[in-house]
């Protein structure tokens, strides 16, 4: 499916935002393991939490929906119950690396798998600690999917974690909570934090503190109500998109206002956007409305040690330093290089294929701005972000922008292009 994007005349409103793709993940499957029927409220109707739910359901979990009410009868001490089939997790990397935790220390045998993007993404960085814990894992060419876990008895471990990756983060947690013994994870563990905040919410124990995350083994959980806030991910289009636009305003409730996942609006306030927030619940999320009105930027230096938090807006801030004064400069983000595409190469391509210039580094790349974009022919790479980023930048662009593939936006936001055209009035 294509995309053609034009430039945009005006933009404003107030967007009802998707549930937020990493908190679905994990009520889904804390809820699956819990004892008793956790509701889930708003949960995002994305392809890649539909992968999680059919993993579970293939497990055994039975999981029934409501309207916006998604009920999980949890299997407590009865257990998983031995797939029919593989499992089979798309284009869904949180899916794969959190179940391959999941399973590590529970008496069942499974093939993890996926889609065309998700078998080329390494594993191995999960499976190291899994296998550390004494679980068995046997991988293609010893780092891919398909992948298949034979689980059983596994004890705890002390480890340092070398890659900021809430993926590998909560699959270690999710193993320890079935392992002999407290399991301590230290080095880069300041990623996303949802699973730390959550696993209380369903009863269970960690102690959180900056150096280091400790886990008892053989946890219980406890079904929980869980009301998942808006993904602050996909907000971070559309205040991209009110950051650059003349005399855009914008207005969103509900959002996720967690400090690991709000990034890229701190970094777009160091730019000079014009954006406020406002908490209005605390726990077990802080949530929040976010306010934007167009405001020139300028150019900045993202370190490593921001990375995390704006990961999965770094291709839609490239885009945004195209439209800054000065330089905009990431670096140690090679984590880019092995998401859904080749994120560094796909906005490289792209941007040079609008007319602008970019230089590329290993872990990141560099842009002087401001830059005029045109109208160019924009591949996603069947990546989510890739399309959703270009498709901001097609709003700023002189002629016609097409987003080839553009249905990949599913994975992550269904309605966002519906979206798009009732923000700039088309």
């Amino acid at each position: 499916m294509k995309q053609v994007i034009t430039r945009a005349k005006s933009f404003s409103g107030k967007p009802k935002i998707p549930g937020d793709k990493s908190i679905s993940h994990r009520g889904l499957i804390l809820g699956a393991l819990a004892s008793g029927t956790t509701e889930v409220i708003d949960i995002l109707e994305s392809e890649d939490v539909q992968s999680t739910a059919r993993c579970l359901k293939e497990l055994g979990v039975i999981i029934t929906k409501k309207e916006n009410h998604t009920f999980i009868d949890g299997i407590g001490d009865r257990g998983f119950k031995k797939p029919d089939h593989d499992l089979d997790c798309g284009n869904s990397g949180t899916t794969m690396r959190v179940m391959m935790g999941v399973l590590a220390g529970r008496d069942i045998t499974a093939t993890l798998t996926g889609d065309h993007s998700l078998v080329k993404r390494p594993m191995k960085r999960v499976s190291e600690p899994l296998r550390l814990m004494g679980a068995n894992f046997t991988l293609t060419n010893e780092n891919f999917a398909p992948l298949m876990v034979k689980g059983g008895k596994i004890h705890a471990i002390d480890y340092e974690l070398k890659i900021a990756s809430a993926q590998i983060k909560t699959a270690i947690i999710m193993g320890a909570l079935t392992a002999e013994g407290t399991t301590r994870l230290t080095g880069e563990i300041g990623s996303r934090d949802h699973t730390e905040r959550l696993l209380p919410h369903f009863g269970g124990e960690i102690k959180v503190s900056d150096t280091e995350l400790l886990i008892k083994g053989g946890q219980k959980l406890i079904a929980n109500k869980l009301n998942i806030p808006s993904d602050p991910s996909t907000a971070a289009f559309w205040i991209g998109a009110a950051s650059i636009i003349p005399n855009a305003t914008l207005e969103m409730e509900n959002i996720s206002l967690n400090p690991t996942r709000i990034g890229l609006m701190e970094a777009l306030q160091r730019m000079g956007a014009s954006i406020t927030s406002e908490i209005t619940t605390a726990t077990p999320e802080p949530v929040g409305k976010i306010f934007v009105k167009t405001a020139p930027l300028k150019g900045i230096n993202i370190p490593k040690s921001e990375v995390p938090s704006l990961i999965d807006e770094l291709p839609l801030l490239a885009v945004l330093a195209t439209q800054a004064h000065g330089v905009t400069e990431v670096r140690g983000a090679e984590e880019l290089r092995v998401k859904e595409s080749d994120r560094i190469e796909a906005v490289a391509t792209n941007i040079r294929a609008m007319g602008c210039e970019i230089e590329v580094f290993h872990d990141g790349f560099k842009i002087v701005g401001p830059q005029k974009l045109k109208g160019a022919e924009i591949q996603s790479y069947h990546d989510h972000r890739i399309a959703m980023a270009f498709s901001i930048a097609g709003l700023v662009a002189d002629g016609e922008t097409t987003i080839h593939d553009a249905e990949c936006v599913s994975i992550s936001y269904p309605n966002f292009y519906e979206t798009l055209k009732g923000l700039t009035n088309t």
